[in-house]
């Protein structure tokens, strides 16, 4: 048994402690979480950490498999030529990708990251995810842009979805430039109610644009990649509004990026009672756009904010930490105690995972991470990170 004591110790479920003391086994299982003066803890030999202890990142979106694409696209350049460059130089050597996809699975453990929610268009992620030390809910999507290739897609979803963990692995809707109505339609059939659904959504403004005029630069996008965009037709309202009636009412829903996201759009997704979360992820944003979501505009929702790295075609770090220190920079009126439920708990209950991690909680097996450099519970460029349990 260890006894890991730090200058603090923010169990995220419950008060911080300074000098808290917590007891984990050798499989890294939380026995004990006491204050610095509890008995039980008196006479035990302990590990002193100078730093704020906490549990393991959740990283709610990633895109493991496109980790070879590190310093492929340019940045700024906005989503729908961004999406042009990573369909034209996704491909590589699968000897290459491979080694890419271990290679981000050890960066990301590295960084303090216990469990990812991975969004995949094939199964080379498969065995790094079964011999792995982070646990992973793996995200199969399904992109279906006419009536006749919805169950085409839908079988290969299938398919894939197979070679992951059927107890953490779904198929799910893409984006709404990518599936038709039709396509949203077909997932009321196709999932139980306990099967999690992620759609990437309002990442762009021209998404709106699509689905209000159909106009703008998906257009041109599709025209180039050889798509049919003849199933879209003007909305007169953003894409959430229209495609969100269409998924099935009581399954978990995370919505991935909302940099577009309005407050009549935040208002028109509470109004229909669903269980959604909105997961951001800044440096991704801020590399695609050079644009942040309104995050105060989500603040109301505290429970239901989730982070994520996106992927190395859209960022140069797989990497939590980072992420907060963007909200931070951005947003000086959100503090650390705020946002550190969003990379933790919140993370680990939309992918179906509080029960084991998210928290430091007797039972649990959340990991355990120091960060150094912190003055005040102040999140700056000097903190770094090291992994401890």
């Amino acid at each position: 048994m260890r006894y890991i004591s730090a200058s603090i110790v923010i169990p995220v479920k419950g008060d911080f402690m300074r000098k808290g003391v917590v007891a984990i086994d050798k499989t890294g299982v939380i026995k004990g979480v006491y204050k610095e003066t509890d008995p039980a803890v008196s006479n035990v030999k302990k590990e002193f950490y100078d730093g704020v202890l906490i549990p393991g990142f959740i990283n709610a979106h990633c895109h493991i498999e496109l980790s070879h694409m590190l310093g492929k696209t340019k940045k700024g350049t906005g989503l729908p030529r961004f999406l042009a460059d990573v369909m034209k130089q996704r491909s590589a050597k699968e000897k290459d990708i491979l080694a890419q996809i271990e290679a981000a699975d050890k960066t990301m453990y590295d960084n303090g990251i216990q469990a990812v929610g991975d969004h995949v268009n094939t199964a080379l992620s498969a065995k790094t995810k079964t011999n792995s030390s982070i646990k992973y809910h793996t995200f199969v999507e399904v992109m279906a842009m006419t009536k006749e290739d919805v169950q085409v897609r839908v079988d290969k979803a299938r398919d894939i979805e197979f070679y992951f963990d059927a107890n953490h692995a779904s198929i799910t809707p893409h984006a709404p430039y990518s599936c038709s109505k039709e396509l949203f339609k077909a997932f009321r059939k196709l999932v139980s109610e306990d099967n999690i659904l992620s759609v990437h959504n309002q990442e762009s403004d021209e998404e709106n644009r699509l689905y209000r005029y159909k106009q703008g630069e998906f257009l041109d996008f599709y025209k180039e990649m050889g798509l049919n965009a003849d199933s879209f037709k003007a909305q007169a309202r953003n894409s959430i509004q229209s495609y969100l009636a269409h998924l099935p009412k009581n399954n978990p829903l995370m919505l991935i990026h909302n940099t577009y996201m309005s407050l009549k759009d935040i208002d028109f997704v509470e109004r229909l009672g669903r269980d959604v979360y909105f997961c951001v992820c800044p440096k991704s944003n801020l590399y695609i756009e050079g644009k942040l979501p309104k995050i105060l505009s989500f603040v109301p929702n505290q429970n239901r904010m989730v982070v994520g790295t996106d992927s190395l075609a859209s960022n140069d770090t797989l990497d939590i930490l980072e992420e907060l220190k963007v909200l931070s920079s951005h947003f000086s009126q959100l503090d650390f105690l705020q946002i550190l439920p969003w990379a933790t708990i919140n993370g680990a209950t939309v992918l179906g995972l509080a029960d084991q991690l998210g928290s430091i909680e007797v039972g649990k097996t959340p990991g355990l991470v120091l960060l150094e450099g912190m003055n005040n519970l102040r999140l700056t460029e000097r903190v770094t990170l090291k992994r401890i349990a």
